[in-house]
C-alpha cells in the first residue's frame, strides 16, 4: 500500500509540473547530448530553441558513426525543425540519412479536424492530434498514448512505466531524477517490442538527462551541456 501511495504522489507531482508543456522550455537556448554505443562515444545530438512572436521553434541536428577495424559499419545524420504554438506542435519536418538510405517526415496540424497529417517515408495519412513526436527532450511524451516517429512518420501506441526516483551521475555531477520506461503498447514480449527505452529527467527542472536502449548493443544518450537565455 505504501509503495502504491508513493507512486501516485510522484505521478501527480510530475503531472503538476508537466502542465506547463512546451512553454516549460521557453528559456532554453540549447541542449547537447553525447551518444554512446557499448560505452564508446560515437556522436552527438544538439537541440536549439528559438522563442519569437509566441512561437517556439526547435531545431535539431545529430550524427554518429560506428567503425570497426577502420571500416564504417554505420553512418547516420539527421536534422529536424519543429514549430509550437500555444503549446501545440503545428509543424514538423525532418530528413535523415542512414548510410545511403534517406528517411523523412513532414507533419502539419489540422486545426479543424484536430489531427496531424503525416507524409513520411514509412507512413502517409492522418493520426490523432493528441499524438506526440518521438523527441525525448519534451517530457510531455510521458503523458501520451501514441508517438509519431521523428525519423519516418510511423505511428506507434505506447505506455509508460514509472520506475522511481533515482540519483545518477553525469560529467562528475550528481542529479536527482525521475526514471521512466516507454514501451510499445502491444502483446509482444519485452525483448521484441519496437519501443523499449529508459529515460531519466531531472526532478526539479524536468530536463532530459539520459536515455538508454538495447539494439544490437547498448545505446546511451547523456546530457553534455545545457544553456539558458
Amino acid at each position: 500500500m505504501k509503495k502504491i501511495s508513493l507512486f501516485f504522489c510522484l505521478f501527480f507531482l510530475f503531472l503538476s509540473k508537466a502542465n506547463s508543456h512546451v512553454s516549460h522550455y521557453s528559456e532554453l537556448e540549447f541542449l547537447k547530448y553525447d551518444l554512446y554505443f557499448n560505452n564508446k562515444l560515437i556522436g552527438n545530438h544538439i537541440y536549439r530553441f528559438e522563442n519569437t512572436n509566441g512561437l517556439i521553434k526547435v531545431l535539431s541536428k545529430g550524427s554518429f558513426k560506428i567503425t570497426k577495424l577502420g571500416i564504417d559499419l554505420m553512418k547516420y545524420k539527421t536534422q529536424s525543425s519543429a514549430i509550437y504554438k500555444e503549446n501545440k506542435m503545428i509543424n514538423f519536418n525532418s530528413e535523415t540519412f542512414q548510410n545511403d538510405k534517406k528517411k523523412y517526415v513532414k507533419i502539419a496540424y489540422n486545426v479543424i479536424k484536430k489531427t496531424y497529417s503525416i507524409n513520411g517515408s514509412s507512413f502517409n495519412g492522418d493520426t490523432d492530434g493528441n499524438s506526440i513526436i518521438s523527441s525525448l527532450w519534451n517530457h510531455e511524451i510521458l503523458l501520451k498514448k501514441r508517438q509519431i516517429s521523428s525519423i519516418s512518420g510511423s505511428v506507434n501506441s505506447q505506455k509508460v512505466n514509472f520506475k522511481g526516483k533515482k540519483k545518477i551521475k553525469l560529467n562528475n555531477k550528481s542529479y536527482n531524477t525521475l526514471n521512466f520506461q516507454i514501451i510499445s503498447d502491444d502483446s509482444k514480449p519485452l525483448n521484441e517490442k519496437k519501443i523499449n527505452i529508459n529515460i531519466w529527467y531531472q526532478e526539479n527542472t524536468l530536463i532530459w538527462l539520459k536515455a538508454s536502449y538495447e539494439k544490437l548493443g547498448t545505446w546511451e544518450y547523456k546530457l553534455k551541456e545545457v544553456k539558458y537565455r
